[in-house]
């Protein structure tokens, strides 16, 4: 999927646990962790805006384009 998720090197440079994270936008630890590793298929937008409120982001630092051909 040419869509790449870089949740984990946000929560990296925020030194934020997934546990602590997941807590507070509301989600499972394990829907943050499919999130993670870039194998859902869809997110909300509401997700996605907690995410970035939460770790003081923009939508595009969470997810990027990359072309497979």
């Amino acid at each position: 999927m040419p869509i790449v998720v870089n949740l984990d090197v946000m929560m990296a440079k925020r030194k934020i646990s997934s546990g602590e994270l997941a807590e507070r936008i509301g989600i499972t630890p394990a829907n943050l962790s499919i999130l993670k590793t870039g194998k859902a298929k869809a997110i909300r937008f509401s997700t996605l805006e907690r995410l970035c409120e939460e770790l003081s982001c923009q939508p595009g630092d969470l997810l990027e384009y990359r072309d497979e051909a």
